[in-house]
């Protein structure tokens, strides 16, 4: 299956990480939206993100390292929507270029204190990709 997904991260303590090529940038407490794509398997690029042992690669890996995955919105689609689906979410906070060194976005990676607020903007713009989206809770 093709697709886009986001992943709903939270983080318990305000942190400094060290995030590749961004340097080190300072993580507040709260809940983060990391959009993603995955066009050549959405089902092993969620399982990846949801794995502890990975060999760090991707932005969103070094967050990974020390913040939990709380669930897992995803949409089937064969085209390119992850920007459109950053594009929803522009009125949170952002963490800049993280995940979107790729594209033109600012980010890809969302902050709110307010989960709910911030998952609820994210199943809005999800169902705005496509309306078949499904989500998936994670039991980490």
């Amino acid at each position: 299956m093709k697709g886009i997904y986001v992943l709903l991260v939270k983080l318990r303590d305000d942190t400094n990480i060290d995030v590749g090529k961004l340097g080190t940038i300072e993580f507040s407490a709260g809940f983060y939206a990391y959009v993603g794509s995955a066009l050549n398997g959405l089902e092993g690029r969620i399982e990846r993100h949801l794995r502890m042992d990975k060999k760090v690669h991707w932005h969103i890996d070094y967050l990974l390292e020390v913040a939990s995955v709380e669930e897992v919105i995803y949409a089937e689609t064969e085209e390119r929507v992850e920007c459109e689906m950053a594009e929803n979410l522009v009125n949170f906070d952002i963490v800049n270029r993280f995940g979107s060194s790729d594209c033109r976005c600012k980010s890809h990676l969302f902050f709110s204190v307010d989960p709910g607020v911030l998952k609820a903007a994210v199943q809005t713009g999800m169902y705005k990709c496509n309306p078949d989206a499904r989500s998936y809770h994670s039991d980490i």
